[in-house]
């Protein structure tokens, strides 16, 4: 069985790295037809992205953690098409779906996000706590929401300062505000599907895939869990 598991991990960094390493090229080769077109947005949400991509090697070097690599990877995949094929390759007026599946995908990523900072501070030694399933569940949606809520401020604050569209109109509303509405929306809808089911896999105490990208954490970064 062990060795199945192994096995299996192999493959799934060996998929990881293949599509990081694909996406670098893809980006990399835009990030210099940005830099040539001085298209300084884009050129800047390019970069983030490739932050984004390389963040785990900050993590290691400065703060001396280890990321799990499936957060890592679902939150590249995220900004990926968020940023670059959303709002550089105009995947939001290309595919008219693109708006809320990638919010919705964001209330989601979010929650699993709030399950694993929670389920750190109750696995930690050095933070005495013992918070029930409800709690857990409830934490972690709240934090999504609150997530949520920032992106749409950096939304707005994108358009005021620099002109961008990225609140777009929305069923006949050219100022963003029924957009905005429906981020929201379905991004609590998101957050509330992922930390429903695992508030039910906590309260039956059964396996929930969360709790074992927590083990792999703390099996990574043991110092951060000492007395």
């Amino acid at each position: 069985m062990n060795k199945q598991l192994s096995d299996f991990q192999n493959r799934e960094f060996r998929i990881h790295r293949i599509i990081i390493r694909v996406m670098l090229v893809i980006l990399a080769v835009e990030w210099v037809l940005l830099l040539l077109d001085q298209s300084w947005l884009s050129l800047f949400l390019v970069t983030l992205i490739i932050g984004t991509v390389f963040s785990p090697i900050l993590f290691r070097k400065q703060l001396q953690m280890e990321l799990p690599v499936e957060l890592h990877f679902m939150a590249v995949i995220f900004v990926f098409a968020s940023f670059y094929l959303g709002e550089i390759q105009d995947f939001y007026y290309r595919v008219w779906w693109w708006d809320i599946a990638l919010h919705t995908s964001a209330g989601l990523l979010m929650g699993i996000l709030g399950f694993l900072l929670i389920f750190i501070l109750n696995e930690s030694k050095r933070v005495h706590i013992n918070l029930t399933p409800g709690f857990i569940a409830f934490f972690a949606f709240t934090f999504a929401l609150a997530i949520g809520s920032v992106w749409e401020i950096f939304e707005f604050g994108m358009d005021q300062l620099f002109g961008m569209n990225m609140q777009k109109e929305m069923l006949g509303d050219p100022s963003g505000l029924t957009d905005t509405m429906w981020d929201i929306i379905v991004n609590a809808l998101g957050a509330f599907l992922i930390t429903f089911a695992g508030y039910g896999y906590l309260k039956r105490e059964k396996s929930f895939f969360v709790k074992d990208w927590i083990r792999s954490f703390i099996e990574k970064n043991p110092d951060w869990f000492k007395n």
